[in-house]
Formats: C-alpha cells, sequence, structure tokens
C-alpha cells in the first residue's frame, strides 16, 4: 500500500468514525437487534480459542509461498514470493470481523457459506466452526494448500476448498451448492468484479441470506462499486462497518434502509 493509500485511507476512516451511528435513534428493529445481539456482542465463545492460537502460530512462521494472482486489493508488492506470516499480517481479517461472522452464521442459522477468497483460511474456519458448510474459492493453488493444513490443524472437516479464478469457479459452484445462506466475498477488489458478482450471487441465494463485502471503502472503484450494490433494486438494507458492508435482500422491508454503524 502506498503512503498516499494509506493517507487517503486513514482520512475516510476519520470520517466514518465521526459520522457513523450506534443503537441511538435507529428506528428498524431488524438493524436494532442485529447491532445489539450481534454486531456488539464481544462475549469471547470457545471455538474462537485455537483460530486465535493459530493466528498467532502463523505471524510467528518463516515459511515462504510462491504466489498467483492476490487480486487487486494485494497489500504486498508484485513479487511471486510470500511469508505466510506477512499474508496473515496483511491480508487477514483482524479477529473482530473473523467473530462476528461466527455470529452471524449462528444469528442466521447458516446451513451453506460461499467465501470468495480463502487466504489463510482465518476466517473460513470462524464460520465453519459456527456450523456451516463452507464452500470457499481460492485462486492461488500454495496459498490454497496452505489453508488446507490449517484446516486439518483446527479438525474442521466441514469446508470444501475450491480453486480457480472466481469469475470461472464462481457461476458454476453457484449452481452445483445449496442456496447460500451467507456470502462473504472478499477477493479481486475491482469495481466492475464485485458488482458482477453479487448480481450473480443475487440469483440464487435464498431470500434471508446476508452479503458481506470486504474494504467497501478500499479505493474509489471499490466505493463505486458499494453504492450500486447498494442502489440495486434486490438490496433492502445495508449496513456499512467501513472494513465490510452488510447486504440484505429481505422483501419484508418495504423501504430501503442504509445504515452507517459504528464497529
Amino acid at each position: 500500500m502506498s503512503v498516499q493509500h494509506q493517507i487517503a485511507l486513514a482520512r475516510k476512516y476519520i470520517r466514518y468514525r465521526f459520522t457513523a451511528g450506534n443503537r441511538h435513534g435507529l428506528h428498524s428493529p431488524f438493524a436494532y437487534a442485529l447491532l445489539d445481539e450481534v454486531l456488539y456482542d464481544r462475549r469471547p465463545r470457545p471455538e474462537y480459542a485455537p483460530i486465535e492460537a493459530l493466528r498467532q502460530q502463523l505471524l510467528q512462521s518463516e515459511e515462504v509461498l510462491e504466489v498467483t494472482d492476490l487480486g487487486a486489493g494485494s497489500l504486498m508488492g508484485a513479487t511471486n514470493t510470500r511469508k505466510v506470516r506477512d499474508i496473515v499480517r496483511h491480508a487477514a481479517k483482524p479477529p473482530k470481523f473473523g467473530q462476528l461472522f461466527h455470529r452471524l452464521v449462528k444469528r442466521f442459522n447458516a446451513a451453506t457459506v460461499l467465501e470468495l477468497g480463502t487466504s489463510m483460511g482465518l476466517s473460513t474456519a470462524y464460520m465453519a466452526a459456527a456450523g456451516a458448510n463452507v464452500h470457499t474459492i481460492e485462486g492461488c493453488p500454495n496459498i490454497a494448500a496452505r489453508a488446507a493444513k490449517n484446516f486439518e490443524v483446527l479438525g474442521l472437516r466441514n469446508i470444501r476448498q475450491h480453486i480457480g479464478n472466481f469469475d470461472i469457479v464462481l457461476p458454476r459452484l453457484l449452481n452445483e451448492i445449496p442456496a447460500p445462506d451467507l456470502i462473504y466475498i472478499d477477493g479481486n477488489h475491482r469495481e466492475n468484479p464485485t458488482v458482477q458478482y453479487y448480481l450473480e450471487c443475487i440469483k440464487k441465494v435464498k431470500p434471508t441470506a446476508v452479503l458481506i463485502f470486504d474494504d467497501v471503502h478500499w479505493t474509489d472503484g471499490m466505493e463505486r462499486a458499494w453504492e450500486t450494490i447498494k442502489a440495486h433494486p434486490a438490496t433492502t438494507l445495508s449496513i456499512d462497518l467501513f472494513f465490510i458492508g452488510l447486504i440484505f435482500l429481505r422483501d419484508e422491508f418495504k423501504v430501503k434502509q442504509h445504515f452507517t454503524l459504528k464497529f
């Protein structure tokens, strides 16, 4: 990430912190309950500990991987080798997000989860540890293989890995797996592909599904993608948490609702 990019992102984040709301004045019962009972539930759970212990091990790892196509969201330059610890430090979502994904799976009784972008599999593990069958797509075979070792260490047997270009794998997979209850889109980080993934996914998800988009303020292009997704007729409620965005498609929301909330 360039210095200019860091400065621009920091400015956006400061603006978000000053303008984001909380439970006060939140007039949607659905959003209020989600905020109060899921987003703000920071109680430790026994499922978290093994994943965080693994994270600490990976952060100490000197292992080097040859990688291919980390996408537009890569933070680590243009070389084709990465240390595992650097992938975890720069590309893995912090614990509070993985734990949020775990709680969302629990909240919505998600049986089938689809993830675009496995990386080292920490977020994948959080969702699988909540009981869902997780299908996760990773573009780099070596990263996928390293993630598979992590799943083995954690004893998770309810994860199915799919390796290849999202543009090719996603349409096929959506036709093969049960309708997803939750989709986490964490890869590519470009405007047009992000919108396209949304358009493909909304044809196949359950009406009660939640779609999670990573890094919605990462670039101007990702912000445009986020606005396009929010404005789409299928989107009835959105929650902007700055580093991620949540999208709901529920028919019971007769009027579009958009919230920016502190997290």
